[in-house]
């Protein structure tokens, strides 16, 4: 596929990537185009997490490029990374139990732009979590799941992306957490930040996002808009489920 687009603000160019002697991705490639809620699904082992966590420079690709709103950033630092605007929130959420939720905050903000704009994000953040703005000295650690990765995406974007990577964000919440979930998804979309999603929970992530990537044994094997993966007859039975 063609990846030239000047509307592309992430652009994934035949990216291979190995967990020490063992391939983890195969030439993936991929986009996600400005103001786009993009997905990528797949079970358990697929790379989704690898891909993640290589755009956001935790690990290096062996081969391949990747561009941030048209730099390359396949050799910078994580934190030069989130400078430019592109945050990962990660599986598992990564808080610090044993500090405040303002305290965890404002950890999301280390970023100098972004420690110019403190106040004003928090505002904001506290605006779409008010269940935040009202315990702001509890202890993350004492927060309930649902709670921890509220805070968790709260605290990425206190950096003020341009890009928001999501890694698993619906895992071990309760049902209410995830619906609740893919309505703020939808809000911090449409309030200017682009979002790319990694979601097991593949009609969550179909339901939320324009459009999606299928990653299968660390290639991509299928791509479509949410509408077209939805009615695919192998997503039907490998990940929703459903019958042909």
């Amino acid at each position: 596929m063609s990846l030239s687009n000047d509307d592309s603000i992430l652009v994934v160019e035949k990216v291979n990537i190995f967990h020490g002697d063992v391939q983890a991705i195969w030439d993936v490639s991929f986009k996600v185009r400005k103001g786009e809620i993009v997905t990528i699904v797949g079970s358990n082992g697929a790379g989704k997490t690898t891909t993640l966590e290589t755009i956001a420079g935790l690990l290096k690709p062996s081969s391949g490029s990747i561009f941030f709103d048209g730099k390359r950033i396949d050799n910078l630092a994580p934190h030069q990374i989130v400078a430019k605007g592109c945050t990962l929130t990660p599986e598992g959420r990564h808080l610090f139990p044993n500090m405040t939720i303002i305290e965890n905050l404002e950890m999301g903000c280390y970023v100098a732009e972004a420690r110019k704009q403190k106040g004003d994000t928090l505002k904001w953040v506290f605006g779409l979590f008010p269940q935040l703005a009202n315990r702001k000295k509890q202890l993350a650690g004492t927060m309930s799941g649902g709670e921890q990765q509220m805070l968790a995406v709260g605290r990425a974007l206190m950096s003020r992306p341009k890009l928001l990577m999501l890694d698993e964000p619906s895992f071990g919440l309760a049902p209410k957490y995830v619906s609740k979930l893919s309505e703020i998804v939808t809000t911090i979309n449409k309030e200017g930040v682009t979002v790319l999603l990694v979601e097991q929970n593949t009609r969550l992530a179909l339901k939320t996002s324009n459009r999606g990537y299928v990653l299968e044994s660390g290639k991509i094997a299928l791509e479509g808009s949410s509408a077209e993966l939805m009615e695919n007859h192998l997503v039907k039975k490998a990940y929703l489920g459903l019958p042909r």
